[in-house]
């Protein structure tokens, strides 16, 4: 009786800490999301940003896989940080293009009118 007495209040701690950092399942669907939005956008696989993304959601992954919840839940919302940033720089980078793609055309157009006076 005694063994399973100190067997049970041995094994509280452990089982509270696992209560306390729950499988991060849920946030690494949302990193595969944001990874998923990133390359939907034209973030390419040498993105600085994309390549960390990816290297961090498969720590994440590792990480869950050894049973370390907490750091598995930290490197996964760090990816999905990553590839947000990957995304965004995605995103400026091609509205950057069609910002000077525009400017040409503004260019030549005034050039027309220049020319036509």
């Amino acid at each position: 009786m005694k063994r399973l007495f100190f067997s049970c209040v041995l094994g509280l701690p452990w089982l509270a800490g696992c209560a306390n950092h729950p499988a991060p399942n849920e946030q690494l669907r949302l990193t595969d999301q944001a990874l998923a939005q990133a390359r939907a956008v034209g973030a390419s696989e040498v993105s600085a940003e994309l390549m960390l993304a990816e290297r961090k959601r498969d720590e994440a992954a590792e990480a869950l896989a050894e049973g370390d919840h907490k750091r598995a839940r930290m490197l996964a919302e760090q990816a999905e940080l990553d590839a947000r940033l990957a995304e965004a720089r995605a995103l400026q980078d091609k509205i950057e293009a069609q910002a000077a793609h525009l400017s040409r055309r503004i260019e030549r157009l005034r050039g027309e009118l220049r020319g036509g006076q």
